[in-house]
């Protein structure tokens, strides 16, 4: 059966993809639902002058701003429906598995199955947009307190305008929830960090177009940009190398007897990804970070106010700024992985079903050894996340280059990618079996007819 599975895997290829009808379905409801989304980051809020807004925006970007705006595929920039993107959720997710960590409430109903499940899921939601709600209303405040000297970025201030924006914004965020979910379903992949995905890669050629201007303006020479650029392609080198590492703890099952037959013992792994949180540490301590941007990016306040102070501080390349950045990564990488893993049920898991690792008692000792090989493991996997995540800022702090290839963009359009092209060939492999089970089914009932 295994070689059977590894040869299939060889022979799924995208050359097949004519074939599988359901898989086209999904690529296509997929790049349809990017599309809208993308389309969304262009219909700007009611009542707001975009050129002032523009120029309101080149003075104030920088820092979490342009982070905010990476992540919102330009949306924030251009001050469009889509400008919270879909952060509340992230940050609303954060709070319902934390809750759900310390709430044993929250802990029971997680463990009820599909129905649970759908219980978190819409308290999830409705946080969202109690979230989105705020920000959106701050964000209506502070657009009505920015000035330029061109006049006001709010045509018409009042309550009439912040009512509209927050409706407006809140409506776009939950229709992004929505629409991830349905990605999700109907699609392929993971729907939030596809629309993510989106949103950096729509804005990648801009920063290579950036990029490359500045080294026509003759900020730095030809040898410095060929260096920057053959750093990006080693770094992606390194994301794929780390998110495929794996440490595979070996299981061993015990002879059993089946009626009059003995079966064989069976030798089996249990694979343990050395970045089992994948890209959600990075994004979850960004959207932490964000959420301070209410009050730092919009205050309008003077240089002199502790809001400036502390926008000064979150900005790139500050060591309070990297400082935050790699503590949040490092607790979100083992906070996630103890969600995602749990070595008391697993080792329940194998006990139950006669398996145990060599050498290890099975029971407790069993999942202290998987916790203490998970603990190391995930102690690399999050310095290599920090390690990527920070190398852009420490080359802004300490040589000011243009390192606009951030690592948390690059680490996540890598990851999902490949993790994309993997539920491709998920999706060609099943099809395949499907194939051969009906070819299986036809020869067997041609044979019987030919005896007959």
């Amino acid at each position: 059966m295994a070689s059977a599975v590894e040869q299939l895997a060889k022979n799924a290829n995208f050359g097949a993809l004519g074939k599988a009808t359901e898989l086209k379905k999904r690529i296509l409801f997929v790049m349809g639902a990017l599309l809208v989304y993308r389309l969304g980051t262009y219909i700007p809020v009611p009542g707001i002058d975009p050129q002032i807004w523009d120029e309101i925006y080149s003075q104030k970007g920088g820092g979490i701003l342009d982070m905010f705006n990476m992540f919102a595929g330009g949306a924030l920039s251009r001050m469009t429906i889509f400008a919270l993107n879909i952060m509340p959720y992230i940050s609303a997710s954060i709070i319902m598995q934390l809750a759900a960590a310390m709430s044993p409430q929250l802990e029971a109903m997680k463990k009820e199955g599909e129905v649970g499940r759908m219980r978190l899921n819409q308290y999830t939601r409705y946080l969202t947009v109690l979230l989105a709600s705020v920000q959106a209303y701050g964000l209506a405040v502070g657009l009505e307190a920015m000035q330029s000297a061109a006049g006001s970025a709010v045509i018409d201030p009042g309550m009439f305008f912040r009512v509209s924006t927050v409706i407006t914004i809140v409506g776009g965020t939950v229709f992004l929830m929505w629409l991830g979910e349905q990605i999700t379903q109907r699609g392929i992949g993971n729907g939030i960090s596809l629309i993510i995905f989106a949103g950096i890669v729509a804005e990648l050629p801009r920063a290579i177009a950036g990029t490359l201007e500045l080294g026509r303006q003759g900020q730095f020479n030809f040898l410095t940009l060929l260096a920057l650029f053959a750093m990006v392609i080693g770094v992606i080198v390194f994301i794929v190398f780390m998110e495929r590492a794996q440490r595979r703890l070996v299981v061993q099952y015990p002879k059993r007897q089946i009626g009059n037959k003995m079966t064989m013992g069976d030798q089996n792994h249990i694979p343990l990804k050395m970045n089992t949180a994948g890209v959600i540490p990075p994004i979850f301590a960004s959207s932490l970070l964000l959420l301070p941007l209410t009050i730092v990016g919009f205050s309008g306040a003077d240089g002199g106010d502790w809001t400036a102070t502390l926008a000064g501080l979150l900005q790139h390349g500050q060591p309070a700024y990297m400082l935050l950045y790699g503590g949040l990564i490092v607790f979100f990488a083992f906070f996630y992985t103890a969600v995602v893993f749990n070595p008391q049920e697993n080792a329940d898991m194998l006990r139950k079903h006669g398996g145990f690792i060599p050498g290890i008692r099975p029971g407790a000792p069993t999942a202290s050894y998987m916790d203490y090989v998970l603990t190391r493991i995930t102690t690399i996997g999050a310095l290599y996340l920090v390690f990527i995540c920070l190398l852009p800022e420490f080359m802004i702090s300490k040589f000011s280059l243009p390192f606009y290839f951030g690592g948390t963009s690059l680490l996540i359009v890598v990851s999902v990618t490949m993790d994309t092209v993997a539920q491709i060939h998920s999706h060609l492999i099943a099809h395949q079996y499907e194939g051969l089970i009906k070819k299986a089914k036809l020869k067997g009932a041609t044979g019987r007819s030919r005896r007959r």
